[in-house]
């Protein structure tokens, strides 16, 4: 099965979803007890943990990492997106100082690469993918990472699930999602079979700075019936089956596995223009699961 994202129908949506969200919450009443995100003890160890060490232009760990490849064959990657994901160290490698680098660059002149909206890709970046490798059951993950910030592009940190089932009902949780011209907001959000593309359930928080400006930790607690997404520790949205329009389908109760990517043009972002900053890059200092899963 070809795992990919499908088409969003914009920002306008998202705004919309935030929104609804936040009329929700108005109506179950003033005594609603607060966010709250469940941090890892401070003795507690990741059961597993990508640092990036390793000398600079290497690729990522093979035990661990899988860089997905194309365009046209993956259908645009759902969202006719404009690059062509490849396993080149110009588009995924470390940097030697303890970091893993995304980068989105123009696509080298005479590359002919094939893309699903047009002949060819006139951009290029990476997809990796911790499928059939790591993956969390119950507990939380972090990312810390700066992410690129410009027209065009759409950096994103999500999970999808592991239970052999065609998307949506595969499940999808976006653990950060930074889109064009919105350098200072992250989404999160969740899809699963009857909430998806512009129904899917979310909401945003804002950046102090561009996200491109410094790093952050994205997280995400993935607890039993129950996910909080947050940001440096500051939670903006927990999610439960009663949240769920009918018939609440809950699908989160499995193993999901991480993605990291850069896309660039399609459905949400736009296109990219003269002002798209190459390369676009998305910078990882470390990836942690805590809990139970996989690795």
């Amino acid at each position: 099965m070809k795992t990919r994202r499908r088409g969003r129908s914009g920002a306008r949506s998202r705004r919309a979803l935030v929104l609804v969200l936040a009329i929700g919450g108005l109506l179950s009443g003033c005594g609603s007890a607060p966010v709250r995100t469940e941090h890892p003890p401070a003795e507690e160890e990741p059961f597993w943990q990508a640092e990036f060490d390793g000398a600079a232009a290497t690729r990522p760990s093979e035990e661990a990492w899988t860089a997905e490849t194309g365009n046209r064959d993956a259908e645009g990657w759902g969202n006719n997106e404009l690059q062509y994901y490849t396993d080149d160290a110009a588009n995924s490698a470390l940097d030697g100082a303890g970091h893993l680098v995304i980068s989105a660059r123009p696509a080298p002149d005479g590359s002919e690469l094939p893309c699903y909206t047009q002949e060819f890709c006139t951009w290029t970046s990476a997809r990796l993918t911790t499928a059939g490798k790591v993956a969390l059951t119950h507990g939380r993950v972090e990312v810390r990472a700066k992410l690129p910030t410009g027209t065009g592009l759409l950096p994103a940190i999500w999970m999808l699930g592991d239970n052999g089932v065609e998307w949506p009902g595969q499940g999808e949780i976006d653990i950060c999602e930074v889109v064009g011209g919105e350098p200072r907001t992250v989404y999160g959000t969740a899809h699963g079979p009857t909430y998806f593309n512009e129904n899917g359930i979310g909401d945003s928080t804002t950046l102090a700075a561009d996200a491109s400006e410094a790093f952050h930790t994205y997280a995400v607690d993935k607890r039993p019936r129950r996910i909080t997404w947050s940001v440096d520790g500051e939670p903006y949205l927990t999610l439960t089956p009663s949240k769920l329009p009918a018939p609440r389908d809950w699908v989160f109760e499995q193993d999901m596995h991480l993605l990291l990517n850069v896309a660039v043009g399609g459905d949400w972002p736009g296109p990219p223009d003269t002002s798209t900053p190459d390369p676009a890059t998305m910078t990882v200092d470390y990836v942690r699961f805590f809990g139970e899963g996989r690795a």
